[in-house]
């Protein structure tokens, strides 16, 4: 187990009230959504931009009227139903074996018994399905089951380390530091927040330093002050609207 720290804890706590100074408190619907809607989605939206991820997720929502439905398909089908997000043949996989898993385990294709787990037995129970990792089971976490739990992608691996948050070369590595030393109540905002900073300003290249809401704290040396008037917002969240 990781040691706490009350550092990381308090810059967490400044990085989000700065973001939510910038940004604002995100958008959250009232109602939770459907565990396995949440996991269904979160596959779909792996390696790919959120708009083509939720146009596949709405393709087999509209199209079947139920998971139980998908299941029954050949992997060629849910291939071509979800063509538009890319990675057909790895998605397809993932997505049928995990809703023949729950059937098999459960007897039907339900991810409830969840709730009564504890954060550390759902995140082993969810990775023990193939295709699904920490990133896409603490979605269903976060997102979902409405836990505490910051998932970590591409976005929050970068601007976490270039911030000074963490140090850490995997995904997973800033997901224990993170979720170690987290605020209570604050992940969604502090999650949400930071990938439409990875997005609009932290980019991987020419990250855009000058009008970051984070440039005084933010560690990174090798930052990139030409001035730009404009950048363009990317506010859909696929999670958010499953």
């Amino acid at each position: 187990m990781l040691k706490k720290s009350k550092t990381v804890s308090k810059r967490i706590s400044k990085v989000n009230e700065l973001l939510i100074q910038k940004y604002g408190i995100p958008f959250r619907p009232q109602n939770p959504p459907d565990p396995v809607d949440m996991l269904i989605a979160t596959i779909l939206s792996q390696n790919t931009n959120d708009k083509n991820s939720y146009k596949a997720f709405t393709n087999l929502k509209k199209t079947y009227q139920n998971w139980y439905d998908v299941s029954t398909l050949p992997l060629a089908k849910i291939e071509k139903e979800i063509k538009i997000a890319g990675l057909g043949k790895q998605k397809s996989k993932a997505i049928k074996n995990v809703l023949r898993s729950l059937l098999k385990n459960n007897g039907r294709i339900s991810l409830d018994h969840l709730l009564n787990k504890k954060d550390g037995e759902i995140l082993k129970e969810l990775t023990g399905y193939e295709g699904v990792g920490v990133k896409t089971a603490s979605c269903v976490l976060l997102f979902s089951l409405r836990k505490n739990i910051c998932p970590v992608d591409t976005h929050v691996h970068r601007t976490t380390n270039r911030i000074g948050i963490v140090s850490t070369k995997t995904p997973d590595k800033t997901f224990l530091i993170l979720n170690e030393n987290l605020p209570e109540g604050i992940a969604h905002s502090f999650h949400t927040n930071l990938i439409r900073l990875g997005r609009e300003i932290c980019k991987p290249a020419n990250p855009n330093c000058f009008i970051c809401p984070l440039v005084r704290i933010c560690n990174y040396p090798q930052k990139n002050f030409e001035a730009k008037n404009s950048y363009k917002e990317n506010t859909f969240l696929l999670l958010d609207n499953v």
